[in-house]
């Protein structure tokens, strides 16, 4: 079967690129490189961002809704004018109406779990050790859903019934002690209990692992003498950026203290902005870079081809012709570049998972390319290589046959 001819076009454009090789070569490294620098940065900050955000969101709820903060006033002088407002010592004190508030939050659009939970300092004592805890009562299967334990049990399960108990690994080493063991709990209350020990978490927070002490909520009210009431009540959202949204609303319908986890984690969420700024500006400077490259390449092209071009133009090819044999080099560049980096930032996004782990030898993040990311970055690139190859193919274009042939 006989070949097709190739388009004038094209076959004007492959001739150029083959006959200008090394510079051909320079180009298409520019492409790649800049291709592979975009899709590498984009997939890399927003997976680690993931990963970060994930981290932080496996060991707290979206949502925490307290009791308001109290505040006493202090009288001055009867000639003063003013009195000082200050916080109350702290202490522990339930949420009002827990049990309907927790209905409402439950019935607000976004919300997908409700769990009570009442948390107070105390010790953990086993012989001569003891060690400061933060004591947590809750309803082990609603609390599951907010905070994902069962991932983190590393021996024994997540289960907090009658006087069981689960604790960190970090506690347990400290204490020496095991499943099956029991450890002593004393609160300031001067409330004390022993608990069993049914299991043990990693939760990749050794602060954590060593003063998280769970158990029932019917037993952590006790101990911390809060009968029938909870310090606090945490929440689960389905869209983590929304969890602000809901925060607010439901402050203003309890008026209680309500706070996301975007606000207790601002600072965390400020470098994460900052971070995709960065990444946005290197974007930025990498594909006017690329372009700078393409442009001047084809410039310096068309003052090589001047002759050959005023040939083509005396031999009856049109001013639109000569302008796409210039495109068709310029949207080349851009392919062939675009899908030589894709393949490069694959490999970096490979070779970086391997080499840079946690500190506990697990992956730093997993690979997961989003084919969005790399169509975007090839239609970009092709995009910048026909626009930067615009104006050259233009003064090709333009160009006079009979001074071209004679230059």
């Amino acid at each position: 079967m006989p070949k097709l001819p190739l388009p004038f076009e094209w076959m004007i454009a492959l001739r150029y690129l083959r006959e200008g090789r090394l510079q051909t070569a320079l180009i298409l490294a520019g492409v790649t490189g800049g291709v592979a620098v975009i899709v590498f940065l984009t997939h890399l900050i927003w997976q680690l961002q993931d990963a970060i955000i994930d981290r932080t969101l496996g060991s707290q709820a979206h949502v925490v809704i307290r009791p308001p903060e109290e505040f006493a006033q202090r009288s001055l002088p009867a000639d003063a004018t003013a009195a000082i407002v200050q916080p109350r010592a702290q202490r522990l004190r339930s949420v009002d109406q827990w049990e309907a508030v927790a209905r409402l939050a439950s019935e607000t659009p976004g919300v997908v779990a409700v769990s009570p939970v009442v948390s107070g300092a105390g010790f953990a004592i086993r012989g001569t050790a003891s060690r400061a805890i933060a004591l947590v009562g809750v309803e082990a299967e609603r609390y599951r859903r907010i905070v994902r334990m069962d991932e983190y049990m590393v021996r024994g399960r997540f289960e907090t019934s009658g006087t069981n108990g689960v604790i960190g690994v970090e506690l347990a080493k400290d204490l020496g002690v095991t499943l099956g063991d029991r450890i002593r709990i004393v609160t300031p209350e001067n409330r004390d209990e022993l608990i069993t020990i049914v299991g043990l978490f990693d939760i990749g927070n050794r602060d954590l692992n060593r003063r998280w002490v769970f158990v029932t909520l019917r037993l952590g009210q006790s101990l911390l003498d809060l009968a029938g009431g909870v310090s606090n009540i945490d929440l689960s959202v389905s869209e983590i950026f929304g969890a602000e949204r809901v925060a607010e609303r439901l402050q203003r319908q309890t008026g209680l203290r309500v706070e996301s986890w975007m606000t207790t984690n601002a600072q965390m969420l400020s470098a994460l902005r900052n971070q995709s700024v960065s990444n946005g500006l290197i974007r930025g400077f990498v594909i006017a870079i690329v372009a700078v490259g393409i442009a001047s390449v084809l410039v310096v092209s068309v003052v090589q081809k001047q002759r050959e071009i005023g040939i083509l133009r005396a031999m009856g090819a049109s001013p639109g012709r000569i302008m796409a044999v210039f495109l068709v080099q310029g949207g080349l560049y851009g392919l062939l570049g675009s899908l030589l980096g894709v393949a490069l930032s694959v490999g970096l996004l490979e070779f970086f998972s391997r080499v840079y782990r946690n500190a506990d030898g697990s992956a730093l993040f997993e690979i997961e390319l989003d084919p969005s990311i790399m169509f975007g970055a090839c239609a970009i690139a092709i995009l910048v290589g026909l626009l930067s190859a615009a104006l050259p193919a233009r003064r090709a274009a333009k160009m006079d046959p009979v001074q071209a042939i004679r230059m």
